[in-house]
Protein backbone atom coordinates (compact mmCIF):
# COMPACT_ATOMS: atom_id res chain seq x y z
CA UNK A 1 0.00 0.00 0.00
CA UNK A 2 1.34 3.53 -0.83
CA UNK A 3 1.38 5.97 1.87
CA UNK A 4 0.29 9.60 1.21
CA UNK A 5 3.54 10.75 0.79
CA UNK A 6 4.76 8.66 -1.98
CA UNK A 7 1.42 9.48 -3.96
CA UNK A 8 1.86 13.05 -3.11
CA UNK A 9 5.10 12.56 -4.66
CA UNK A 10 3.91 11.11 -7.55
CA UNK A 11 0.88 13.44 -8.60
CA UNK A 12 3.76 15.88 -8.23
CA UNK A 13 5.93 14.26 -10.55
CA UNK A 14 2.79 14.08 -12.95
CA UNK A 15 1.96 17.68 -13.30
CA UNK A 16 5.74 18.71 -13.51
CA UNK A 17 5.84 16.37 -16.65
CA UNK A 18 3.24 17.34 -18.05
CA UNK A 19 4.02 20.95 -17.51
CA UNK A 20 7.17 20.09 -19.21
CA UNK A 21 6.14 19.13 -22.52
CA UNK A 22 3.88 22.55 -22.85
CA UNK A 23 5.81 25.16 -25.10
CA UNK A 24 6.76 28.19 -23.65
CA UNK A 25 4.94 29.99 -27.00
CA UNK A 26 1.86 28.36 -25.65
CA UNK A 27 2.17 29.56 -22.23
CA UNK A 28 3.16 33.19 -22.99
CA UNK A 29 0.20 33.34 -24.96
CA UNK A 30 -1.90 32.68 -22.06
CA UNK A 31 -0.26 34.35 -19.77
CA UNK A 32 -0.35 37.53 -21.50
CA UNK A 33 -4.12 37.02 -22.66
CA UNK A 34 -4.99 36.26 -19.22
CA UNK A 35 -3.39 39.31 -17.66
CA UNK A 36 -4.84 41.36 -20.16
CA UNK A 37 -8.93 40.13 -19.86
CA UNK A 38 -11.09 41.47 -19.65
CA UNK A 39 -9.60 44.55 -21.37
CA UNK A 40 -12.12 47.06 -20.77
CA UNK A 41 -12.49 48.88 -18.31
CA UNK A 42 -9.58 48.02 -16.47
CA UNK A 43 -7.51 44.47 -16.50
CA UNK A 44 -8.81 42.02 -13.41
CA UNK A 45 -5.61 41.49 -12.62
CA UNK A 46 -4.34 44.52 -12.37
CA UNK A 47 -7.62 45.71 -10.27
CA UNK A 48 -6.82 42.99 -8.02
CA UNK A 49 -3.37 43.82 -7.48
CA UNK A 50 -4.51 47.31 -6.70
CA UNK A 51 -7.00 46.23 -4.25
CA UNK A 52 -4.11 43.70 -2.35
CA UNK A 53 -2.22 47.11 -2.28
CA UNK A 54 -4.97 49.33 -0.98
CA UNK A 55 -5.60 46.54 1.55
CA UNK A 56 -9.41 45.93 0.19
CA UNK A 57 -8.49 42.30 -1.08
CA UNK A 58 -10.21 40.29 1.68
CA UNK A 59 -13.77 39.18 -0.32
CA UNK A 60 -12.97 35.42 -1.39
CA UNK A 61 -13.94 35.44 -4.77
CA UNK A 62 -11.62 38.81 -5.61
CA UNK A 63 -8.62 36.35 -3.74
CA UNK A 64 -9.68 33.55 -6.14
CA UNK A 65 -10.22 35.80 -8.83
CA UNK A 66 -6.61 37.07 -8.47
CA UNK A 67 -5.11 33.23 -8.94
CA UNK A 68 -7.06 32.41 -11.41
CA UNK A 69 -5.49 34.89 -13.56
CA UNK A 70 -2.18 34.69 -12.11
CA UNK A 71 -1.93 31.09 -12.92
CA UNK A 72 -0.65 31.05 -16.39
CA UNK A 73 1.58 33.41 -15.45
CA UNK A 74 2.91 31.04 -12.34
CA UNK A 75 3.31 28.33 -14.43
CA UNK A 76 5.03 29.92 -17.08
CA UNK A 77 8.03 31.12 -13.56
CA UNK A 78 7.44 27.44 -12.28
CA UNK A 79 8.60 25.97 -15.89
CA UNK A 80 11.55 28.81 -16.39
CA UNK A 81 12.74 28.40 -13.12
CA UNK A 82 12.84 24.27 -13.69
CA UNK A 83 14.80 24.48 -17.37
CA UNK A 84 17.27 26.97 -16.18
CA UNK A 85 17.87 25.40 -13.17
CA UNK A 86 18.28 22.24 -15.00
CA UNK A 87 21.19 23.20 -16.86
Amino acid sequence: MLSASKIIRQIVKFMLSFLDKIPYSILIVFSIIMLLIPFRPMPHALEKLIMLKNGTLNRPTDIFDLFYHLAPLILLAIKFFRDYSNR
